[in-house]
């Protein structure tokens, strides 16, 4: 599977693990070269402190637009080390 953004692959993996029906990819599938760490954080009272990653395309930057738990908690233990995509990025099967 691959996350699109701006016509550009921002990761591919067939390793996904799907959780709560959001498609989750190891994080070392990200193209270091469209994305860098961003300082926004969150915390779901589920899964734990997420951190994000804008992806840049071009010059583009979408904001945010990659979240992952390094520690997630242990209900969530599955999308450790994994990353997601929202704002606009598109999952496409290869």
């Amino acid at each position: 599977m691959k996350a699109v953004w701006n016509h550009a692959v921002i990761a591919q993996s067939d390793d996904i693990v799907e959780y709560e029906g959001v498609s989750y990819f190891p994080v070392g599938s990200l193209v270091a070269a469209h994305v860098r760490p961003s300082a926004k954080n969150t915390v779901c009272p589920y899964k734990g402190m997420a951190s994000y990653y804008d992806i840049v395309v071009d010059g583009q930057v979408n904001k945010d637009a990659v979240w992952t738990y390094t520690h997630p908690t242990a209900r969530a233990s599955a999308i450790r080390d994994r990353v997601a995509f929202w704002r606009g990025v598109t999952l496409v099967s290869d």
